[in-house]
């Protein structure tokens, strides 16, 4: 009876500890997400374009290291610019932080670099545009290298059968946390006569507090968290990071299906990652629509994104999450369609469209995460998560780029916006191929009756 109850106290205790990790976990989500959503999916755009169109020449060309690049295309290179760089920074901080088996010093580089190139954005105004691009560069990869080591936690924090639920908390933290300070940035752009600013001094005042709720809230993870010890494994970092994701690619070659999935989401998802990071510019510039507007739609998708997400979940257990999948792309394609139609200076349409991204935006990424989950082999989950991890963050820079380059050569948003149409259609045939119940049991597991 001793043993039994010392082993029950050491489990409520092993129980209890996970907890406090797991609740300091959600709270990075909840203080990074605010950068997604205020900067990257709302102000910078706009913001930075106007910056860029004060430095253009007559024709509307600005002229970094010599190169002649529309102004309005500038966002979304610098977008497309940062990806890569976080694709060379990722492997190399996982590969440390696996080596060393400290994840938290690392997340707090990242993270605290991130913020304060935020923070900095107060600064740019007039016509630096390079500043902003440098800034929007530094602040994007480290975002998606801290996403790495935060992720990397979860395994740790959360035992197998809780980790859907885990997980799904800390989206839910980030939407929140998203939509909180929407609200407080739409009461401060929306009066900044009132409280005696500018509207430029206003957004930068709305960049700079992102950063400031990152840095602030970065602090209750950095507490909470541990690192737990690892057996040496060998001298060095450099390059291990890169040797690790090429060892894992080699071995996905022996789940062909498993890998056949990941390219379809590298291609649909990364046309959802651009559509978050460029609406803004499209609903500004070729929509003529104001920041109090598109506030108010990102506001919306926030809302509408919790929702969505539990709507396709029930929708998967009736459906299947690959048909739940294919369905969302259906709406994506559509979305973009109608946006290409839609009417300047029409903010209804805009909110309605709006609504349509949350229902479909947080279900296709949740589902995306959970259907992969049955595809990696048993005891290669990080290693195949790693994977999946730059295939969602670290690779998502060719959208931004198509997007940046139809700008560039026809001078319209509207084909800039249909040209991701292509992200969303061979995502769709992809994915539609994958027999993904014969890939759960080439995988080695259990293959649930609905799927």
């Amino acid at each position: 009876m001793g043993v039994t109850a010392d082993t029950a106290e050491r489990t409520a205790t092993g129980a209890s500890e996970r907890r406090r990790e797991q609740h300091g976990w959600y709270f990075y989500d909840f203080a990074c997400s605010v950068y997604s959503t205020s900067v990257l999916a709302v102000f910078l755009g706009p913001y930075l374009t106007s910056v860029a169109k004060a430095a253009a020449d007559a024709d509307g060309f600005v002229h970094p290291l010599g190169v002649p690049v529309r102004a309005g295309s500038v966002f979304a290179y610098s977008v497309s610019l940062s990806m890569v760089v976080a694709v060379v920074l990722m492997p190399l901080a996982g590969a440390a932080a696996d080596r060393t088996g400290r994840k938290k010093p690392l997340l707090a580089v990242a993270a605290y670099v991130g913020a304060t190139a935020t923070t900095a954005m107060f600064f740019l105004d007039g016509d630096r545009y390079l500043l902003g691009a440098f800034l929007l560069i530094v602040a994007n990869a480290s975002l998606s290298v801290s996403m790495v080591l935060y992720n990397a936690y979860l395994p740790q924090i959360a035992e197998p059968d809780e980790r859907d639920a885990v997980s799904s908390r800390g989206w839910a933290f980030g939407y929140t946390s998203g939509a909180l300070v929407l609200v407080l940035n739409l009461v401060v752009y929306s009066g900044h006569d009132a409280f005696g600013l500018s509207e430029s001094a206003a957004v930068r005042i709305c960049l700079a507090s992102a950063g400031l709720w990152w840095g602030a809230f970065t602090l209750v993870p950095l507490r909470r968290l541990r690192d737990r010890r690892v057996a040496p494994n060998g001298p060095g970092t450099v390059g291990s990071g890169w040797r690790q994701l090429m060892a894992t690619l080699r071995d996905m070659r022996r789940y062909p299906l498993t890998l056949a999935f990941l390219l379809a989401y590298l291609l649909y998802n990364d046309g959802v990652q651009t559509v978050i990071s460029q609406a803004s510019i499209y609903g500004s510039e070729e929509l003529g629509l104001d920041q109090t507007t598109l506030i108010t739609a990102i506001l919306l998708v926030q809302v509408l994104a919790v929702a969505g997400a539990l709507g396709m979940g029930r929708l998967a257990r009736t459906y299947g999450a690959k048909r739940t999948i294919l369905a969302s792309l259906a709406v994506w394609t559509a979305i973009l369609t109608a946006a290409y139609f839609l009417p300047a200076g029409a903010p209804l349409w805009f909110f309605a469209l709006a609504a349509a991204i949350g229902l479909v935006l947080g279900g296709s990424q949740a589902l995306s995460r959970s259907l992969f989950s049955h595809l990696v082999p048993r005891g290669k989950e990080a290693e195949y998560f790693s994977a999946y991890e730059m295939s969602d963050r670290g690779l998502s820079w060719l959208g931004p780029l198509v997007f940046g380059l139809a700008y560039q050569l026809t001078g319209s948003y509207r084909d800039a916006i249909i040209s991701l149409v292509i992200f969303f259609a061979l995502g769709f045939v992809l994915l539609a191929r994958v027999p993904v119940r014969r890939a759960v049991a080439a995988a080695g597991n259990p293959v649930p009756e609905r799927i």
